[in-house]
């Protein structure tokens, strides 16, 4: 179900003035007019029904008219996974941006792998990633904040992995390769809880024999995708959704019912 991402808190009546890109989404978009409901989610993650009062000089009056009393903590939440995404060129970034927000990625962390294209001002682009993200996360109706961070170098992003390994009492690292590497499985990995599941998938030309290397000596395990060779953007996907599904599945394949 779609829903609006309010950023902007609520006055203690219950309105709040957008304007900007808000006002641009909601008018311009989603074409809401006086009078027309809608549904968002307040700053704090409560869920609420909404009302358009007014549109003037591109500022659109909307009253909260109800406040549901579901919380993201009271709903089956997602597990936390993380994306390492070696930086590919900027189209695919959107698409990874995108699906990521819409398959409830909680956090995005691109690096500058070997095989990335460099020079380019990730700074500015930020920004738009974040754009997409938030748009996505409207669309498909995602109340899971997926966080973007700023690009990091290969040294970072292992202090990142060591920095989450002391966060949280269990980690898992999983790196895909073209190649089988050794033995392993999503089942096979995913077969007992972790509080923090992270997925590296490289950029076009895929991983560098040292960067390998590096993710093995970090306690990262390897999963070859059989078949034919999966764009980034693809694999990406692939990998989260096939993380996600066994474990929001968990109970049914680790405790199957019994008739």
């Amino acid at each position: 179900m779609k829903h609006f991402l309010l950023k902007t808190p609520v006055d203690p009546d219950g309105y709040v003035k957008l304007k900007g890109e808000d006002y641009h989404y909601l008018v311009r978009v989603r074409r809401l007019k006086t009078g027309m409901l809608f549904d968002l989610v307040l700053p704090e993650g409560r869920n609420a029904k909404a009302s358009v009062v007014s549109l003037k000089d591109n500022e659109l009056l909307v009253k909260c008219l109800d406040f549901s009393e579901a919380t993201l903590e009271k709903k089956v939440s997602p597990p936390f996974i993380a994306l390492l995404i070696g930086m590919p060129k900027d189209a695919k970034f959107d698409i990874i941006a995108r699906q990521m927000a819409e398959a409830e990625v909680s956090l995005i962390v691109p690096f500058i792998a070997e095989h990335s294209l460099t020079g380019r001002n990730f700074a500015a682009k930020q920004k738009r990633w974040e754009r997409i993200i938030k748009e996505a996360r409207q669309q498909s109706g995602s109340l899971i904040e997926t966080v973007l961070l700023p690009p990091l170098d290969f040294e970072g992003l292992l202090k990142f992995w060591e920095d989450k390994k002391r966060e949280y009492e269990s980690s898992l690292g999983i790196f895909l390769h073209q190649r089988a590497l050794e033995k392993g499985s999503f089942h096979g990995y995913l077969n007992k809880e972790h509080d923090f599941t992270a997925l590296a998938v490289g950029p076009e030309g895929g991983f560098s024999p040292g960067e390998i290397s590096a993710f093995q000596e970090a306690g990262f395990c390897s999963i070859h995708i059989a078949g034919s060779i999966l764009r980034t953007e693809t694999a990406a996907l692939y990998g989260i959704a096939a993380i996600k599904t066994i474990l929001m599945e968990s109970e049914d394949w680790i405790h199957p019912q019994r008739g």
